[in-house]
């Protein structure tokens, strides 16, 4: 699943017409890049991307020429601004019952651009047998401070502590909107949000399940761009090599 249903307000005029995800990098949508990785793993059936009312018709359009050998789906989250957005929790509870998910899922927000490689990411998953995030170590707490949601790991890389944006952090771990979940750790995003809690960012939801459930930080240190300004998308222009 593939996240893409914000409205990048932080980017406009450039994303006020144009989904975030079909900005171009290096020559091709931010997307394609993050389906290039697809490829690693024979257990991805399908692609589902996430989106709002704004810009269904324009991912659609773009699935039908991209073409590819994985079906993509795209899904309307029927929202159509950033004030009765659904958040990226919100999101992931609509798609997994409008295609009636009942497996182990990958989600990864749209906006990510990364250069470990997913195979190593899903192979970290099935060692653990539980659901997986893909950390980067920053390798300084000053480049996490009160930026990032950021994980704090014991020996055997369970996560024992997260915080969204801490003055203080635990570690240098920056938790990516990268996901592994477990077949039955998909049925828990419903009762997160059954439970009243903030739909907004998947960072909480991985608290609440690590909370009661066995979580793991998969540590990778290669480049990573999460482009959410002017800047970061400056940058992955200039410095992502694919």
């Amino acid at each position: 699943m593939i996240l893409a249903a914000g409205y990048a307000k932080r980017l406009w005029p450039l994303t006020k017409n144009k989904p975030k995800p079909l900005l171009e990098v290096k020559g091709r949508p931010i997307i394609e890049h993050i389906i290039k990785h697809f490829g690693e793993i024979s257990e991805i059936t399908e692609i589902i991307i996430v989106t709002n009312s704004r810009f269904a018709l324009e991912f659609e359009q773009w699935a039908e020429s991209f073409g590819g050998e994985t079906p993509i789906k795209v899904i309307d989250d029927l929202t159509t601004s950033n004030d009765d957005r659904k958040g990226a929790v919100g999101d992931m509870l609509c798609a997994i019952n409008e295609a009636k998910i009942d497996d182990d899922l990958m989600v990864i927000a749209g906006d990510n651009l990364f250069g470990y490689k997913l195979a190593d990411f899903h192979a970290f998953f099935r060692e653990k047998r539980a659901s997986v995030v893909a950390c980067k170590d920053m390798l300084s707490i000053e480049e996490v401070k009160e930026k990032f949601g950021v994980a704090e790991l014991d020996g055997k890389g369970k996560i024992i502590g997260f915080e969204e944006k801490p003055a203080k952090p635990k570690s240098a771990l920056a938790a990516t909107a990268c996901y592994i979940f477990t077949k039955a750790d998909v049925k828990e995003i419903a009762k997160f949000i059954e439970a009243g809690n903030p739909p907004d960012n998947a960072g909480d939801f991985i608290k609440w399940l690590a909370n009661h459930k066995p979580v793991y930080g998969f540590v990778f240190t290669e480049k990573w761009f999460d482009i959410g300004s002017f800047e970061n998308l400056g940058k992955a222009r200039e410095e992502f090599d694919g």
